[in-house]
């Protein structure tokens, strides 16, 4: 529990290339196809909601889905969907973090491909969690990280209030210099409470670590 490496990087500040990637991304359009089971996935997210018109929440990078159910608990008048690239992660939800709630659905999808076709189907999120995702602290990785890929224009596209989250601060620094560039200011800051809401949590705060946020209301 109490054993969580510090994350360690080649980067000692922002990363050089991050404004040009920026750029680059908010003016051009992905035409990437859309990977099969994702496409499956979004069919059954779809099929779940309905003809709901009320508040609609995404939890990415939600893992074993524990922050989607807190989350939902949270805020029960909203819809919460939890998507995760491991089928490894979210197979655990039901058998170790499922709650008896009808309000949040956990999914396995590519999220690169879910939030594109949630944008294109006309979503608008009333808040948007990414709690720890994979930092990619290698500077060679830059792309790999969120608000250094193609669907940080995705992320800006669907709106709502977004929190992000990390035990690595430069992760949220490039992410706020990352909105920035896109016109939306962000500030960083620690976060704190009671509870964590994540086995990442639980673990980063075990070892002693700190955990970074930025929360911005999206246009």
């Amino acid at each position: 529990m109490g054993e969580s490496k510090i994350v360690t990087s080649n980067q000692d500040g922002p990363h050089e290339k991050l404004e040009e990637l920026v750029k680059r991304h908010l003016s051009s359009q992905s035409q990437k196809p859309f990977s099969q089971h994702t496409l499956e996935a979004f069919a059954e997210a779809k099929a779940w909601l309905g003809d709901w018109q009320g508040p609609l929440i995404m939890d990415s990078c939600c893992g074993v889905g524990e922050s989607t159910a807190v989350i939902a608990a949270l805020y029960p008048e909203a819809k919460v969907i939890g998507v995760d690239k491991s089928a490894l992660r979210t197979g655990k939800h039901e058998r170790g973090y499922a709650v008896d709630q009808d309000n949040y659905l956990v999914l396995r999808a590519d999220l690169n491909d879910f939030w594109r076709l949630a944008y294109q189907s006309g979503w608008k999120l009333q808040r948007h969690f990414l709690l720890y995702p994979n930092p990619w602290p290698k500077s060679m990785h830059v792309k790999r990280r969120w608000h250094g890929g193609a669907s940080f224009a995705d992320i800006l596209k669907l709106g709502g209030t977004l929190t992000v989250r990390s035990n690595w601060p430069l992760y949220i620094e490039e992410f706020a210099l990352a909105l920035a560039i896109a016109g939306v200011t962000a500030t960083p800051a620690l976060y704190q409470a009671d509870e964590p809401m994540t086995p990442f949590e639980r673990k980063y705060w075990a070892s002693g670590q700190q955990s970074w946020q930025l929360e911005v209301d999206l246009p």
